[in-house]
């Protein structure tokens, strides 16, 4: 296979996925341009080991080679934010609507819930935050999540479940336990 075989067939596998890399970057860096910089080191990695690649899941594959770029990259320039995962498991979080016509008064409180939303998910371990992005934002599934992050199905139910009793407490905090925003 030639150089340029070799590329185009990197390009058509990765190139689909690159905005689900980019958004792992970004909610596990919490920042955009060290999100662009992880998100390039990663395609780098892929590209050098693309010859292993079996073509059995590209965005699996990139997603994983992302992750350990991105905690790779986390550990150098910020070692705090690797903190350890606590063993507290809890029940998950049901999002639901509130149902009614849509005003302008909705769309802004709706917008403010999903900005606050995002600070809290922002404010969660590595750990949780990757999990609740792969399951709720890339929609991908247990399988697929415990294939990127090397880990059993089982601990990746478990951090999701985390994740999600993390996010449930937070937003009860700050809306009252009686609160009907959904969480």
């Amino acid at each position: 296979m030639t150089e340029r075989q070799r590329l185009d067939q990197f390009e058509r596998a990765v190139l689909p996925h690159l905005n689900a890399a980019y958004n792992l970057a970004r909610w596990l860096t919490r920042n955009d341009t060290d999100a662009e910089d992880v998100v390039q080191e990663a395609c780098l990695r892929a590209f050098r080991y693309f010859d292993g690649f079996e073509g059995e899941n590209p965005k699996a594959w990139l997603l994983s080679i992302l992750r350990h770029t991105c905690f790779t990259w986390l550990a150098k320039n910020r070692p705090g934010e690797m903190t350890p995962l606590d063993d507290a498991v809890s029940d998950t979080v049901a999002v639901g609507d509130e149902g009614g016509p849509e005003t302008p008064e909705r769309q802004l409180l709706a917008a403010d819930e999903r900005s606050r939303l995002d600070r809290m998910i922002a404010n969660l371990p590595a750990e949780f935050r990757e999990v609740i992005i792969l399951r709720e934002l890339e929609e991908l599934s247990y399988r697929e999540i415990a294939e990127i992050t090397a880990v059993p199905v089982g601990t990746v139910m478990s951090r999701l479940a985390r994740a999600r009793a993390r996010l449930r407490d937070g937003w009860q905090r700050q809306h009252g336990k009686g609160g009907s925003h959904g969480l």
